[in-house]
């Protein structure tokens, strides 16, 4: 049996550089690479400004799910890459809660040392169930 695929990338430089989609749906599965903070012509977001970084980030995470019709209910789990956690922390918890209200994704947040750009504070992955009541 085979499973259909489909990807979808916004057209940036890094997805030809780095050779990479920003999601693949497998089936009835969407794998959301990591989102990070940056306008439609590929100019970094919010440096030096975490919350923004944050909410720009979730923004393009709503851009993949709009390219698939999916909502984020039917998230299933997410992956947060925090510089400075223990800094961020409060402002990531806050932040990821307000996104998704009453729906409570797994998640796994993650300190790290450093990102694929020079300001770049947050990074967020997605694990999306298109079979999920939406």
């Amino acid at each position: 049996m085979t499973v259909p695929t489909k990807e979808f990338s916004f057209g940036m430089p890094w997805e030809e550089l780095y050779g990479y989609s920003q999601a693949m749906r497998v089936g009835e599965t969407v794998y959301v690479s990591g989102q990070l903070s940056h306008d439609q012509k590929g100019a970094f977001v919010g440096a030096d400004d975490f919350g923004l970084q944050v909410t720009t980030t979730l923004a393009n995470l709503d851009l993949v799910l709009e390219h698939f019709g999916a909502s984020r209910r039917q998230i299933v789990e997410t992956t947060v890459l925090v510089r400075n956690l223990r800094e961020n922390f409060d402002t990531t918890a806050r932040l990821h809660a307000a996104y998704f209200g009453e729906h409570r994704p797994t998640s796994t947040v993650m300190g790290v040392s450093d990102l694929a750009l020079p300001d770049q504070l947050v990074e967020i992955g997605a694990v999306v169930r298109l079979d999920v009541e939406a």
